[in-house]
């Protein structure tokens, strides 16, 4: 033990007198701090740990690459070690205590650099200073040891260089320190998989973001530990205490040894993809942190109230303050500045009611179609076009609460996923007629994931209690007769009064599928909190609608679904022509649709093309009914419907109210505020609002004066990130 501590004595009396040493530790690692908190620091607390995670890991690989890497091999040169081998001292205290010594002074400077990031960027300090202490340590180690490794197997100073530069440069630029894994291609991702680096980069950004605790950066860890030991063991093994000693083949295979541990941790992350989805969220965390002030934007709040001229401040992912007037300027607030002249600024949109399980259009090829791909591009689509919610009212139930994992996540960027989960309906009902003729293992599928038949209340009240616990945000009912030629057994109203009993209790709310007004009342009478559809038959009777208003029932009259039907019929497919549509849909699916609707009508279309007019038209006028009766509306497509492309849904549905009679005010409010209250979000979206989340929509004109203006986006913010719009639909 005393040849071990005089050792360590005499390196740090050597090292300390050594001015590349202090320069390299103490000073280099500052240069890149300020040089980087200068640009990034400054606007957000969040974005500085990046840095200072990335300075923490320069430092540490070249304290251990460098600093041993190469030292030892000067010693080697000089005779420094031939002069140890007389004293005489096996290779294992020098090799010790070149770990220890790099150990002990690089700590200053990981103290050093996460003050002065506190004090001058305002950085919080770790909540968790043991897993950062074992992160840093434990790489300062692994290090230490691969560069030591480096030292017996390099003949020379020169060669020594050209080997740590080998291992150093791939270690700085794929690892995440100096750029996020999420911004490298694919291949660059997974190769990042099996770099020391990555994990320790990893791992001190999750205890410095999340205060993660020991058991969350256990795989890191441990990786570093293995290789700080195999490594230890290579390095005393293959040590040359004279630069004529030579290496035997067979030695040399022991180096590889020392990165086993990476090589077993990439193949797993490289089939799992987990530490890339957790460099990815880290990274999103950071995006959506940065501060922002838009300024002198029109503001529409979304619940009716507008500020002519204002500006708002964005930090953290919420909304941190409001203006009605002139703002402070972005330098004092530390933020940058998103002119906003000219544009108007309001909540995301919400779609309550879409199926994203159905594309919307004719695919070039059906075979081998996937559900959550096709799921997760949509959702993409959605965000692309504004919209950053949606409601799915109806979908295979697994897969979707799989791809809402990925969003909450960060993983993927998308429209926020809201799930009713499968439909409640009847043998014969709605719902049922999808998967009458299709082969049984999609039969029963269907009947597993899409819908629910309860025989009786108390086997309903089971069912929504069952996916209360698989964690859906609604439930979805269905009651309707159908029209003449697709007719449907009607659920017995005592069934839908057990489910909306359940849901309450439940905390859901229960959205209930509707065709004409008697369905309506049933369904008010009934517990509904949302109505979708409405009746498209016939006229809701003013009672029924003064019900709806006194228990607050939302109204969804889905007016896109009927435009687009209409369409189909007609086998004019014009909304196929829409600018935004054409820049959401998945390749190929317009041409794939435009041709389908090359085949000659259906009989009986006249008439069918007649019936859906008239539907239309009784939709509308018991929208604008429902509103004059003080109904509180709220927006939905129906998209995954032929011609209903999941993405620019809404602003389609608020032109068609706006065209019915309602006043562009309202509509916004329908698919902002009114919309994100019944969907439960009310308290953190749906209106520009200080401490909402940052998710708002910036467009060119003023949808107040012209409804079309909400489709010319000039900026989407999602919890406080800018989005890159055409990259969403580059993820992987």
């Amino acid at each position: 033990m005393n040849s071990y501590l005089a050792l360590i004595q005499i390196n740090l009396r050597l090292a300390m007198r050594e001015k590349n040493v202090l320069f390299f530790n103490y000073i280099f690692p500052l240069i890149f701090l300020f040089g980087f908190g200068q640009f990034i620091g400054s606007r957000s607390p969040a974005a500085m740990t990046r840095i200072v995670s990335m300075v923490l890991v320069i430092g540490i690989l070249g304290s251990g690459l460098f600093g041993a890497g190469i030292r030892t091999v000067v010693e080697r040169e000089t005779g420094v070690l031939r002069r140890y081998k007389v004293a005489p001292i096996t290779p294992t205290p020098i090799l010790v205590a070149s770990i220890i010594t790099g150990w002990l002074l690089y700590l200053p400077s990981a103290v050093l650099i996460i003050v002065l990031s506190n004090v001058v960027y305002k950085m919080p300090l770790p909540e968790r200073l043991l897993p950062l202490f074992l992160l840093v340590t434990l790489g300062c180690f692994a290090f230490r040891a691969i560069g030591l490794i480096i030292a017996s197997v390099a003949n020379s100073v020169a060669e020594s260089n050209v080997l740590v530069q080998v291992l150093y440069m791939p270690m700085l630029f794929m690892s995440g320190a100096t750029i996020p894994i999420s911004n490298m291609p694919v291949w660059a991702q997974i190769t990042a998989q099996f770099l020391p680096a990555a994990y320790l980069n990893t791992g001190v950004q999750h205890v410095m973001l999340h205060a993660g605790g020991l058991g969350e950066s256990l795989g890191s860890m441990g990786a570093l530990l293995a290789s700080a030991i195999i490594g230890t063991l290579v390095s005393v093994k293959i040590f040359r205490w004279e630069k004529e000693e030579r290496i035997k083949g067979s030695a040399k295979a022991w180096v590889v040894g020392v990165f086993a541990p990476f090589l077993l941790l990439g193949g797993y992350e490289a089939y799992t993809r987990d530490h890339i989805a957790q460099s990815k969220q880290l990274d999103r965390e950071i995006r959506r942190s940065l501060t922002r002030l838009i300024r002198g934007a029109h503001i529409i709040i979304g619940d009716g109230r507008v500020i002519r001229t204002g500006s708002i401040l964005i930090r953290n992912g919420k909304i941190e303050k409001i203006w009605d007037g002139p703002a402070p300027e972005a330098e004092s607030l530390r933020a940058d500045a998103v002119e906003a002249a000219g544009k108007t600024i309001l909540p995301g949109l919400i779609d309550v009611h879409v199926h994203l399980g159905a594309p919307g259009g004719s695919l070039t090829k059906m075979d081998g179609y996937d559900v959550k791909a096709s799921s997760q591009r949509a959702l993409a689509a959605y965000l692309y076009s504004g919209v950053t919610a949606v409601n799915s009212a109806g979908d295979f139930t697994t897969q979707l609460l799989e791809v809402r994992k990925d969003q909450l996540s960060g993983a993927k960027l998308g429209a926020e996923l809201f799930a009713a989960g499968p439909l409640f309906t009847t043998q014969g009902g709605h719902g049922t007629e999808y998967f009458k003729n299709a082969p049984d293992f999609l039969k029963n599928m269907g009947e597993e994931e899409f819908i629910r038949t309860p025989q009786n209340a108390a086997q309903a009240k089971e069912m929504v209690h069952a996916l209360r616990e698989q964690g859906v945000n609604s439930i979805k009912a269905v009651l309707e007769t159908g029209v003449a030629g697709m007719l449907f057994q009607r659920m017995d109203v005592s069934l839908l009064r057990a489910i909306g009993e359940q849901a309450r209790k439940e905390g859901l709310p229960m959205l209930v599928h509707t065709g004409n007004g008697n369905d309506v009342l049933d369904a008010v009478s009934a517990g509904a909190s949302g109505v979708e559809h409405g009746s498209a038959r016939d006229l809701i009777a003013d009672s029924t609608l003064t019900l709806l208003r006194e228990r607050g029932v939302r109204y969804d009259p889905t007016l896109s679904v009927l435009e687009a039907a209409r369409q189909v019929a007609t086998r004019k497919p014009e909304l196929l022509s829409r600018s935004m549509v054409e820049q959401v849909a998945p390749p190929g699916m317009i041409e794939a649709t435009r041709k389908a609707f090359e085949s000659p009508p259906p009989a009986g279309w006249r008439e069918k093309a007649a019936a859906l007019m008239g539907q239309r038209d009784f939709a509308a006028e018991n929208l604008v009914r429902a509103w004059k009766a003080g109904v509180v509306l709220v927006t939905g497509s129906d998209a995954g419907n032929m011609l209903v492309i999941h993405g620019p849904t809404v602003h389609r549905e608020l032109q068609l109210w706006v065209a019915a009679g309602i006043p562009q005010a309202v509509a916004i409010q329908a698919a902002t505020h009114n919309a994100a209250k019944l969907l439960g979000a009310g308290g953190r979206v749906g209106l520009i609002k200080e401490g909402y989340e940052a998710t708002l929509l910036l467009v060119d004109g003023n949808p107040l004066q012209d409804i079309t203006s909400t489709e010319r986006i000039s900026s989407i913010f999602f919890k406080g990130e800018r989005v890159d719009r055409q990259g969403l639909f580059d993820q992987k």
